[in-house]
């Protein structure tokens, strides 16, 4: 990122409306997962059986409609294996979560897409900034057919979704959020990146990669309800370390960490024990190095937040995921990548820029 001295007050105010026009679609995007994973909790995800892009936007207007929808998930596996003799009421109550999920999604393609076409016609965008905006909304489109693609997966001959594909769907939508989220950092008006050491700006990012890999996992243990069992902390099957033929007991061994709801889960605790690790010991070089203030706050906040998440998915897993601590569960990490995502951005080593006060264009 490079900053130019002079930029006009009519591409500052420009900037402000993107800023804020993309905060907004951040915002909506951390509604949808919170509602996705309400889905999740709660079973709804296979209530629609269909995938309509336009007309699945509106729900079902009558009894025959309805009648209609709940006669179509009766052909699944789901409701015969799992609910067998669902009222029509209780469909209705899975059918509006899962409803509820898809509309949002399709909300922020619009919300995306219209404001981005005005920019467009505006001509307030340059190049890279266009480049990058494109992209995310390519991924949009791309996040909608995965999330069919992962919901077609539970229609024939499973009672859900692919644990794989739920972990694909979930981590692209964060992978959308968290670029929206720096893209929308980068046109800040005021330059907020600070010196630093290069061992703490590499620590930033091994924590912001760290935390990647833990909410796949998080996933895979969503997708193979591997929190409903061993509920038991800080051991596990009767041990901190559970015996290693039960760890590998799949054959090939890599096929543990996927389809093993031990190992999935071992290595979701073990991969939070590493992250607190390694937030502390980011913490502590940030403060011995006399890093700016803004790098200390940055590291605090992380810190705090990881804490706090650790906190959540013990009492999560010892009650077994109840759907309140579920969301918080899940609420709490996405604020733990927001919390990283700036970190990483504000850091960078070498000298501190001059720039302040002044708009970044991208390069």
């Amino acid at each position: 990122m490079t900053h130019s001295p002079d930029i006009p007050a009519k591409t500052t105010k420009s900037h402000k409306a993107i800023r804020i026009w993309l905060g907004f679609v951040a915002a909506m995007i951390v509604c949808t997962l919170l509602v996705g994973g309400a889905t999740r909790l709660t079973e709804s995800g296979l209530s629609i059986t269909e995938w309509k892009p336009v007309s699945g936007m509106m729900p079902p207007l009558s009894a025959q409609a309805w009648d209609a929808e709940f006669e179509a998930y009766k052909k699944i596996p789901q409701y015969r294996e799992m609910n067998s003799g669902m009222s029509l009421s209780e469909f209705k109550t899975i059918f509006w979560w899962e409803w509820a999920h898809r509309l949002l999604a399709r909300s922020i393609g619009v919300v995306f897409f219209l404001p981005f076409l005005f920019f467009l016609i505006r001509g307030g965008l340059d190049a890279a900034l266009k480049r990058r905006l494109w992209v995310l909304f390519a991924l949009g489109g791309l996040q909608g057919a995965v999330g069919w693609w992962m919901v077609k997966s539970g229609l024939s001959e499973r009672v859900s979704v692919s644990q794989y594909r739920l972990a694909i769907h979930f981590l692209l939508a964060l992978l959308i959020f968290s670029a929206t989220v720096w893209t929308m950092r980068g046109l800040a008006p005021r330059v907020s990146r600070v010196a630093a050491t290069a061992r703490a700006a590499l620590t930033s990012r091994i924590l912001l990669g760290l935390i990647f890999l833990q909410l796949y996992f998080g996933a895979l243990v969503a997708g193979l309800r591997a929190g409903k069992i061993y509920n038991t902390w800080p051991e596990i099957d009767g041990g901190f370390i559970p015996p290693l033929d039960q760890l590998f007991f799949e054959k090939p061994w890599w096929r543990n960490f996927f389809d093993s709801t031990l190992t999935v889960q071992f290595t979701h605790r073990m991969i939070a024990y590493t992250l607190f690790a390694v937030a502390l010991y980011h913490l502590v070089d940030v403060i011995r190095t006399k890093a700016a203030p803004a790098a200390v706050r940055g590291a605090v906040w992380l810190m705090a937040a990881m804490s706090l998440q650790l906190v959540i998915g013990i009492f999560t897993l010892l009650h077994q995921v109840p759907i309140s601590l579920g969301l918080l569960h899940q609420a709490t990490a996405i604020v733990v990548l927001t919390l990283a995502l700036l970190q990483t951005h504000r850091l960078q080593p070498g000298e501190p820029t001059m720039a302040q006060g002044l708009v970044p264009t991208f390069r």
